[in-house]
């Protein structure tokens, strides 16, 4: 379809635009490509990251966004370095550092970001990446 070969942009939006700058370019690492209406334009593997102003919004129960990495523990301890807590949800047996297995075999993290928003780092096993 015509949509298949389109350039995917992700959308978060924020009422705090100057924590979330901070957030996703200081403590995730993400390159900031330009700024467009106010929403700052964040590289990610090729796709756009848009993190738009909003006057106000709320987080949602469930993951946002997540990033497929090649090596999730490195990228937590990374990201735990910078100050990133993850999450622990009871329904799930998490490993020390926050992971948990997915039925597939995925291994998998959760954090906020400055605005509650749930999201996730995951490496997927090598025949699902």
């Amino acid at each position: 379809t015509m949509l298949t070969h389109s350039k995917l942009q992700s959308i978060i939006w924020t009422p705090r635009i100057q924590e979330a700058e901070t957030s996703y370019r200081d403590v995730l690492g993400l390159t900031l490509r330009t700024r467009s209406d106010g929403a700052l334009v964040f590289d990610v593997g090729g796709g756009d990251l848009r993190v738009a102003p909003i006057p106000s919004t709320a987080p949602g129960e469930h993951t946002v966004m997540g990033f497929a990495v090649a090596d999730v523990d490195s990228v937590i301890a990374s990201l735990s370095s910078r100050g990133v807590v993850f999450e622990r949800f009871a329904v799930f047996p998490h490993a020390a550092n926050g992971t948990v297995i997915s039925p597939d075999g995925a291994k998998v993290a959760w954090f906020r970001d400055p605005d509650g928003n749930i999201l996730s780092v995951v490496q997927f096993p090598a025949t699902n990446y």
